[in-house]
């Protein structure tokens, strides 16, 4: 009986690979660029699984191909606004991502930027290298303290409460808005909950953005919202970037409405060279490194790689999105 073929769009970690390989027909995508659209399209026909990654458009297209034959798409990431969710259900396919085994190195790096941005860090190093620190000024690089001063998350998720304890490090006030109210974690870590999203943005030194992506969250940060937040106040969005809106944040960057931002996303992704946001000096953009820890990323594909695994047995998928196509 001929093995199930599985088709991977990037090289990912070894062990991933070898743990779909000792079972399955495996193809792997050689290149660092994501595969053209006809070779996704191609695999869906002639594949049992996929596993793909945020750049991998899966939709609507893409999934009446696979019909048939295609079971899963295992996502490699935690948000998955690349995958039409309610087409996959409707052609009996699952879909999977990875949450969990991200949650902490994403945090870790949410408040990286809040430190990087606060500190003018990456605005000194570049200064530094390009030989203009020439003498030490009372004034010069100067930003706010973040210990002691006020956070809110957008978002109180898995993330959002990871951020949470380490800005509690930091002696911070900590408040959030999220549509479902968390009062376990109101108990137990002292984060204060906010009615409305304007309430969340006032208060702030610092705003953190961990929601995902959805029509309703779509550019929820907008110009109006920017106006809301303290002069001196900080963004960071490490969730994905068309929850900010781009233009508005630079208008809001760039006329002094607020003082700061972070970006690990944007839109587009990966931001053009000539992006205005490029432009500024108190913006720092990386890029879409939330979850790149070594370990991190191999948990990702182990976990992506046991979803394909198990879906392909008949057994219980270990973090499915839309389970009631199991049992069809």
């Amino acid at each position: 009986m001929p093995q199930p073929r599985v088709f991977v769009t990037r090289r990912l970690p070894q062990e991933a690979l070898d743990l779909l390989a000792a079972e399955t027909e495996l193809e792997v995508w050689p290149g660092d660029e994501h595969p053209p659209r006809d070779v996704l399209l191609s695999r869906a026909r002639g594949c049992d699984a996929m596993l793909t990654t945020i750049e991998d458009r899966i939709d609507e297209e893409l999934l009446a191909a696979g019909k048939g034959r295609l079971k899963v798409v295992a996502n490699c990431a935690v948000g998955f606004d690349n995958v039409d969710l309610q087409s996959a259900t409707q052609h009996g396919i699952a879909a999977s991502n990875t949450p969990q085994v991200l949650t902490k190195t994403t945090a870790d790096l949410a408040f990286a930027l809040i430190l990087a941005v606060a500190r003018r860090v990456v605005e000194g190093d570049r200064d530094v290298r390009a030989g203009q620190w020439n003498h030490w000024r009372p004034f010069a690089y100067a930003g706010p303290d973040v210990h002691g001063s006020t956070l809110s998350i957008l978002g109180m998720g898995q993330i959002g409460l990871e951020v949470a304890k380490r800005a509690f490090g930091f002696e911070m006030a900590v408040y959030y808005y999220d549509p479902i109210r968390r009062p376990e974690a109101e108990r137990q870590y002292g984060v204060r909950f906010c009615h409305d999203l304007p309430s969340a943005l006032k208060v702030a030194d610092f705003v953190s953005v961990h929601t995902p992506l959805t029509p309703e969250t779509r550019h929820m940060i907008g110009q109006k919202e920017l106006r809301l937040m303290k002069p001196t106040a900080i963004l960071v969005n490490t969730s994905r970037g068309p929850v900010v809106d781009n233009t508005a944040l630079y208008e809001a960057l760039r006329d002094g409405i607020i003082a700061g931002a972070g970006l690990d996303v944007t839109e587009p992704e990966p931001i053009p060279a000539d992006h205005p946001l490029l432009s500024l000096s108190n913006v720092v953009i990386t890029p879409h490194i939330g979850s790149a820890s070594l370990a991190t990323r191999t948990a990702m594909a182990l976990l992506a790689a046991r979803n394909i695994l198990a879906r392909l047995k008949g057994e219980d998928m270990p973090t499915c999105l839309n389970p009631e196509v199991l049992n069809r």
